[in-house]
């Protein structure tokens, strides 16, 4: 995990799929190049978001606690999906008129659960610096960074509102958004509990 290639190594695995997104746009064969990019890219912004929440318990799981290297620059892909994801629905679907976003946002429920999600990246991406972690203090930037499962939330529920019949993908997310939630719930209360004994 020290080796110096792996983490541009990740960098370069995480374009890729941008690079089949593209790919599929410039081959001319889409029904519907917008509503695949649209489709695509909030697939893989909660993708990454779900990866990046699996981190912890994996590096606390394998043993591996230099994977938290990578864990900045899996939140940071996420961010960068979920803006083209935004970017191509207020540019490509509402040609930049401000106004029908806002009646969306208002008015269609997973349209606010996603904008919501999208929204409290914004936090996230700017603090992830080192710089950020110390104007903060680290229990500060702890707690600001836990917006991320409110985050994993509003995109699941934003792509079960979205789908009318098939919601396996939803579902799947959801229940992985679960697990991971249970992880943090079960491993940090016994933290609680050893910390209010020997207070």
């Amino acid at each position: 995990m020290k080796t110096r290639w792996v983490k541009p190594l990740l960098f370069v695995v995480c374009l890729i799929p941008l690079a089949l997104l593209a790919q599929s746009v410039r081959s001319g064969t889409l029904a519907n190049p917008v509503e695949y990019i649209t489709h695509t890219t909030g697939d893989w912004t909660i993708r990454f978001v779900l990866i990046t929440l699996t981190i912890t318990p994996l590096r606390v799981l394998l043993k591996q606690p230099n994977l938290a290297r990578f864990r900045r620059m899996l939140g940071l892909f996420a961010f960068f999906y979920g803006t083209l994801h935004f970017a191509t629905w207020f540019a490509l679907d509402k040609g930049f008129d401000l106004s029908e976003m806002w009646k969306d946002v208002l008015k269609r429920t997973f349209i606010t659960a996603g904008f919501t999600g999208y929204v409290l990246m914004i936090p996230l991406a700017i603090t992830s610096t080192a710089g950020w972690v110390r104007r903060l203090g680290f229990k500060r930037w702890q707690q600001l960074h836990r917006l991320i499962y409110i985050t994993a939330a509003a995109g699941v529920i934003h792509y079960y509102w979205l789908v009318k019949s098939d919601i396996r993908l939803p579902v799947m997310y959801g229940a992985i958004l679960l697990v991971l939630l249970a992880y943090r719930f079960f491993t940090r209360a016994p933290a609680k509990q050893k910390a209010v004994l020997s207070a």
